[in-house]
């Protein structure tokens, strides 16, 4: 066994012992080679191996510290499959290794922490985010990025804010995301609605919507969307984009699981006409939902309008949140922690896929087919009793909801069930699903 073997197999022992505890930091590469003995380049072999097994992580100018193996055990919870929440699984938070970027973001902007920031964002943050976004193939300067807290804040203020147009409705897609909706009856917005099922939408409808409505904007899910988990092809994408260019409308385009992507083909409409899109983006999902920092590409037109409103709703975002996810990108835990989140989600989603394709027997009951995200969704007739459903399943601990709340009032419901996999272990899919279809046969057969 070479040197930097036996010193990577002693920090390995160690880690498994519990003597190295998760975020703890290492000895400096200085003083690992006056302790073990050996040349400081061994020393970094030995730690460099270590950071690829992911058992060690750096964080430029600190040092190497130790990943956390596994959470402490959570109190036991009762026998529940929750196939209804989209909330990341919590177990799969990087809760030490990101108490290390808090502690470091505290020591190195203390001068920024407290006194008030910018509405715009922390400056280095948005330098790093400008970077890491084109790897989404968002390709946008840090002027023309604002961090909001969450996605939420942004949506709330696109939806209030006057643009150059003059024109005030939202069209949604139907069914959308929940919340959304409740967002611009809460300030009386003007909405619209456009029905997307697993196809995707009638871009003909669209194009008829754009050159004759009051259109401010569309709002849309183009990737895995909430509710229905599905994504549009490129050419409905490319298609969209075209569209808001001749007609002159804005398309707020909401990506808040484009860490989940598996397709490197697959680009955002943004991709595809920037000018006429405002892309934003979550970071919750690979952190905490509580971190409350999320990103939006604003095209010029709109900055200076959208600014005003940020700065009046909150003065600036948090800056320790916005300090620490900067360490935690460049440290390049967020990438690694992305591949873990992205691998456990895939899994469940394929065990979820087998399941459905063994268990679905009933003539009228579809699905679509999804290999990436968190959820998919059962298409039920529409004269199907869906509460009645939701109730059996509930008594038998099994969680589900149709998906009525996502739908204008007034608009054409479709029945469906939202299947999500974020709460419910990869162990626990095949019987939930099974008890699914039993209902199923048996309010058929009655």
């Amino acid at each position: 066994m070479m040197k930097y073997e036996e010193l990577m197999s002693e920090i390995e022992q160690r880690i498994e012992d519990g003597r190295l505890r998760g975020g703890q930091k290492l000895p400096s590469i200085r003083e690992a080679s006056a302790v073990y003995g050996c040349s400081k380049s061994t020393v970094l072999r030995a730690y460099a191996e270590l950071e690829r097994r992911h058992l060690l992580y750096s964080v430029p100018q600190s040092g190497y510290f130790a990943v956390q193996l596994k959470q402490e055990e959570a109190p036991a919870q009762p026998e529940t499959l929750d196939f209804s929440s989209v909330s990341p699984d919590p177990d799969l938070f990087p809760y030490l290794d990101f108490q290390h970027c808090i502690n470091k973001a505290i020591d190195r902007y203390r001068s920024y922490l407290f006194t008030y920031g910018t509405s715009q964002g922390l400056p280095s943050l948005l330098s790093v985010l400008s970077k890491h976004l084109a790897s989404y193939q968002v390709f946008a300067p840090s002027d023309r990025l604002a961090i909001t807290s969450g996605v939420q804040q942004a949506l709330s203020i696109l939806s209030i804010m006057p643009f150059p147009s003059g024109k005030r409705t939202v069209l949604v897609e139907q069914p959308t995301y929940q919340l959304f909706l409740e967002l611009l009856q809460l300030h009386g917005v003007p909405v619209a609605g456009i029905a997307r099922s697993d196809r995707g939408i009638d871009l003909d409808e669209l194009e008829s919507l754009f050159k004759t409505g009051d259109i401010k904007f569309f709002y849309t899910i183009p990737r895995f969307q909430n509710p229905l988990g599905t994504s549009y092809d490129t050419r409905t994408k490319k298609a969209i984009a075209e569209l808001a260019e001749r007609y002159g409308v804005y398309v707020v385009e909401d990506d808040y699981l484009a860490d989940l992507e598996t397709d490197p083909k697959s680009d955002p409409i943004y991709a595809y006409g920037s000018s006429r899109v405002v892309y934003v983006k979550s970071y919750s999902k690979m952190l905490f939902p509580g971190l409350r920092v999320g990103v939006a590409v604003l095209p010029p037109e709109l900055r200076k309008t959208f600014g005003l409103h940020k700065r009046f709703s909150d003065i600036d975002s948090s800056m320790l949140s916005q300090a620490a996810l900067e360490l935690y990108i460049q440290s390049g835990m967020f990438a690694r922690r992305k591949r873990k989140i992205s691998a456990t989600y895939r899994g469940r989603l394929q065990r979820l896929n087998r399941a459905l394709d063994a268990c679905c027997d009933a003539p009228d009951v579809s699905y679509p087919r999804v290999e990436a995200g968190t959820h998919t969704h059962l298409v039920l007739p529409d004269s199907y009793r869906l509460p009645a459903l939701v109730d059996r399943l509930a008594r038998r601990k099994i969680v589900v909801k149709g998906g009525d709340a996502c739908f204008l009032p007034g608009f054409a419901k479709r029945s469906f069930l939202q299947l999500s996999v974020t709460r419910v272990e990869e162990s626990g899919i095949d019987a939930g699903i099974a008890a699914v279809f039993e209902e199923i046969r048996r309010m058929n057969r009655t």
